[in-house]
C-alpha cells in the first residue's frame, strides 16, 4: 500500500477556475476537491460532470484515470459526434434505451424526443449532461464535497413532472469518489440517472485491452439487434460475457448485468501495470459496461489524446434500460411526493 502522508487543505486548496463559455455567454466552472492522500477529483458544472481524477499509486505519481476534454466547447461538440461519448457527465432523466421512445404511465401514453433512431437514448436529444447545473454546496476538511442541483421542467423532452435533481460527489480518505443522487417530482414519472465516466487505470491515453474486468453478476438482460431488451435475461456462464471471475476486459461490450444484492461490488478493474484497482459498489438493481470513447479523430481529448474506440470503460449503474416498458423489470418510476436515491461508489486502492 502507499504510505500515506498528511496533506493539509492549505497544501490543496480547493480551487474553482473558468472553463469557457457557452454560446449564449454563460460562463462554465470546474471546482477541484482533493483529499488527505492527494487525490484530485476535478467536476464542473456544465452536465456535472466529472472532468478528471488523479490517482495516486504505487510509483509515488498520480494518473488521471478518466478521459475528460480541455475546455467546455470541446463537450458540448462532442454531442455532434456521429456517437456521442458522453464524457463523464450526468446522464438523465432516463439512461439508456427506451424503446421507440415510448411507454405508459398510470395508463397514458407518454412519446418522448427520438434521439436514436426511432428509440431514445440517455434522456434525448439535449439531456441532463447538456445542462448547466447549478454549484449548490461545497463542503471542506477531510471529506471534500460538492453538490450540484438541476430543474427538469415539465415536458422537458416530454417527460412529465417537474423534477429537481441533485448529485454530489464526495472524496473519503480511504480514496473513494462517492457518488449520491437525490430526486423529487411534482408528479409521477420516471428517474433513472447514473454517471457516464469512462476509466483507465493506466491513464486516460491509454487504451483498457490488458487491465482486468470482473463482474458480479450471473444473469444480464438480452437485447435485440438494435440493443433493446427483450425481457429476457441470459445467464453469462460459458459465453464471452462471463466476467465472473478476472479476465481481460472485451473489445466490445455495451451490455447490462444483473446485480443480486444491493451495497454489495458490482464490479471492479485491475491494472497490474499500476497495481491498481478500482471496485463498484452500488444500490442500484444493474450495472451497464461499455468500452468506448472514440472521438473519431475530430475533437482531441485531454494533453491533445486521440480518443479511440478502447480509451475506456464506463460502469453505468443504475435501472434496467426500457424499464418503463418491462413491468417485471425493477420500477423506475418516481412518484409525486416519493424520493429517488441512489449511491455509486468508486474505491481505489493499489494491491
Amino acid at each position: 500500500m502507499i504510505e500515506k502522508k498528511h496533506i493539509s487543505q492549505e497544501d490543496y486548496p480547493e480551487k474553482t477556475k473558468s472553463f469557457g463559455r457557452m454560446a449564449d455567454g454563460r460562463e462554465v466552472f470546474c471546482y477541484t476537491l482533493t483529499n488527505q492522500n492527494g487525490m484530485e477529483l476535478t467536476v464542473m458544472d456544465y452536465g456535472a460532470t466529472i472532468v478528471s481524477l488523479k490517482v495516486p499509486t504505487i510509483h509515488h505519481n498520480k494518473i488521471d484515470v478518466v478521459l475528460g476534454f480541455e475546455k467546455v466547447e470541446d463537450y458540448i461538440n462532442s454531442y455532434d459526434l456521429p456517437s456521442a461519448p458522453y464524457l463523464g457527465c450526468v446522464v438523465g432523466r432516463f439512461a439508456g434505451r427506451i424503446n421507440n421512445g415510448a411507454f405508459r404511465l398510470k395508463d397514458k401514453e407518454i412519446l418522448l424526443t427520438k434521439n436514436h433512431g426511432k428509440h431514445q437514448l440517455h434522456g434525448g436529444k439535449e439531456g441532463f449532461g447538456q445542462k448547466i447545473w447549478k454549484m449548490k454546496k461545497r463542503t471542506h476538511g477531510d471529506f471534500p464535497s460538492i453538490t450540484f442541483e438541476y430543474t427538469s421542467q415539465n415536458g422537458e423532452e416530454n417527460f412529465p413532472g417537474v423534477v429537481v435533481v441533485e448529485v454530489t460527489y464526495k472524496l473519503t480518505e480511504a480514496n473513494q469518489v462517492i457518488v449520491e443522487y437525490k430526486a423529487f417530482s411534482t408528479d409521477d414519472t420516471i428517474v433513472n440517472v447514473t454517471q457516464h465516466s469512462y476509466f483507465n487505470l493506466e491513464g486516460h491515453q491509454q487504451n483498457i485491452s490488458n487491465q482486468l474486468l470482473f463482474v458480479n453478476s450471473t444473469k444480464m438482460l438480452e437485447t435485440n439487434e438494435e440493443n433493446i431488451p427483450t425481457g429476457n435475461f441470459l445467464n453469462v456462464a460459458h459465453c464471452p460475457f462471463d466476467f465472473t471471475e478476472e479476465k481481460k476486459c472485451p473489445t466490445a461490450i455495451d451490455n447490462t448485468f444483473v446485480l443480486h444484492e444491493k451495497n454489495r461490488i458490482a464490479a471492479s478493474l485491475y491494472s497490474r501495470q499500476n497495481q491498481l484497482k478500482m471496485s463498484i459498489f452500488t444500490n442500484q438493481p444493474g450495472v451497464h459496461i461499455y468500452v468506448g470513447g472514440n472521438c473519431f479523430g475530430q475533437i482531441k481529448g485531454k494533453e491533445d489524446s486521440d480518443y479511440h474506440p478502447l480509451s475506456g470503460i464506463c460502469f453505468e449503474t443504475q435501472q434496467y434500460p426500457d424499464a418503463p416498458n418491462h413491468a417485471h423489470f425493477p420500477s423506475a418510476v418516481l412518484k409525486k411526493g416519493e424520493q429517488y436515491d441512489h449511491q455509486t461508489i468508486f474505491a481505489f486502492e493499489t494491491i
